[in-house]
């Protein structure tokens, strides 16, 4: 009773935690900070443009935003370069801390930005465009995205007065740039070694926002008002993480097994169907393969099948094969940096059908344990005649006094054993052994 209401408790101040925030005295005038760190999903995206939202109703300096990402989704990257875009408060993208990649979506949102910046030993580029949800494309179709992406990369660095050139080569030829090499060839701005120093550097410099209004930043002594994201958020980017995401779904299913193998349990299948969920939205933000999600769901299901229809482990294996090719199939056709590791997948898939077989196991025990309540529990039961049995009489069995039948003649005093039960009546024979 103690631990539920603990966890009734911990899951009110998760969700309620948002709204019960203490709101912090704004200052007009500040620059407001944002870091992005992993892929680039959905979740990334609403968190920027509230944050550019806060800083333009605050008038603040201008948004800074820390990035540093493998790369992400091609839609989500358009939502935001174009919340960039028309921003009315100045952007600054500062690719950071060192050693920082902005890759591929990464590329497009930091020259997007009003101000580019990048940390020494921070790289950018390689943003040659991935068929979105693993859709196979023909060479013509590919190039028609390839050369979409690349028209549009140029768009923005001419918007930007940045080098179109360049970053065209970042799209088609997946051309990477060190930050010194993105400095000379006019894809950034300027390289700075921490955000003080960028801050510094961006004192007086005047930007042009998408309502052509001219804006002088001073930044040298501007306080800075971090904008982390709050805790859904936080939550839904950590479970938007390929590993995280399978794992979520996996566990979904074994769940739901549990539950189906055992009936009654409540909790595996209420923290199944969670994680199920879970699993499937944050899947649905990677833009996962279809085909990988149906062939992963198809495995679990035929695990499960297993308990209810006798395969002899055809439906097992099958689960199985059907689990690990889906699993590999997911993010087939994304970058090695935002699939599942193989590591992840093999560990899983023999947890897995260890599972399934400590289950199947535990079902066929049940299944051979004999009755012991309840009618068919008296049947094997030991007992000894009261009365004289030919055919009927009354026997002692289990403590207590039975009308009972036999075939056999019986004799008062002597043992019998129960062989059937029908209502109130058992059939009883004499019992050879005596012990």
């Amino acid at each position: 009773m103690k631990f539920k209401k603990i966890l009734i408790w911990a899951l009110l101040l998760f969700l309620l935690g948002p709204l019960c925030s203490f709101s912090q005295p704004q200052e007009t005038g500040s620059v407001y900070l944002l870091r992005v760190e992993g892929p680039i999903v959905p979740v990334v995206a609403n968190y920027i443009k509230a944050g550019i939202r806060e800083a333009a109703e605050n008038r603040a300096q201008c948004v800074l935003i820390e990035l540093s990402t493998p790369g992400g989704l091609y839609h989500t990257t358009q939502d935001i370069v174009s919340a960039i875009l028309n921003s009315p408060v100045p952007v600054v993208v500062y690719v950071a801390p060192a050693g920082a990649w902005a890759g591929s979506a990464g590329t497009f949102i930091t020259i997007a930005a009003h101000v580019a910046a990048m940390a020494p030993g921070s790289r950018i580029g390689a943003a040659h465009p991935v068929p979105a949800g693993g859709s196979e494309m023909s060479p013509t179709m590919e190039k028609k995205v390839a050369q979409d992406a690349a028209a549009w990369v140029r768009s923005i660095s001419h918007m930007r007065g940045r080098n179109p050139e360049e970053a065209e080569k970042a799209v088609l030829e997946s051309k990477s740039f060190t930050d010194h090499e993105a400095l000379e060839n006019r894809l950034v701005d300027l390289v700075a070694s921490s955000r003080e120093d960028l801050l510094r550097e961006l004192q007086d410099r005047n930007v042009v926002l998408a309502d052509k209004r001219e804006v002088k930043l001073n930044t040298a002594g501007a306080p800075i008002r971090k904008y982390p994201m709050n805790p859904l958020q936080r939550f839904l980017f950590k479970i938007s993480e390929p590993n995280i995401a399978y794992l979520l779904l996996t566990l979904g299913g074994i769940g739901l097994m549990a539950e189906l193998y055992h009936p009654g349990a409540i909790f595996p299948g209420v923290a199944g169907s969670i994680s199920l969920l879970l699993g499937l939205y944050a899947m649905g933000s990677l833009d996962a393969q279809f085909g990988g999600v149906l062939l992963v769901l198809l495995g679990l299901g035929l695990l499960a099948g297993e308990a209810f229809v006798t395969t002899h482990g055809v439906l097992a294996l099958g689960g199985i094969i059907a689990f690990i090719l889906g699993s590999l199939m997911l993010f087939s056709d994304k970058p090695p940096s935002l699939r599942v590791s193989p590591w992840t997948i093999g560990w899983t898939s023999a947890f897995l059908a260890g599972f399934v077989i400590f289950l199947i196991a535990a079902v066929i025990k049940g299944q051979r344990r004999r009755v012991v309540t309840g009618k068919e529990g008296l049947i094997g039961s030991k007992g000894v005649a009261i009365t004289s049995l030919n055919p009927e009489g009354f026997v002692f069995v289990e403590g207590e006094r039975w009308k009972a039948v036999s075939e056999e003649p019986v004799i008062a005093g002597d043992p019998v054993v129960v062989v059937e039960v029908e209502d109130l009546l058992l059939k009883v024979k004499p019992r050879k052994n005596k012990n």
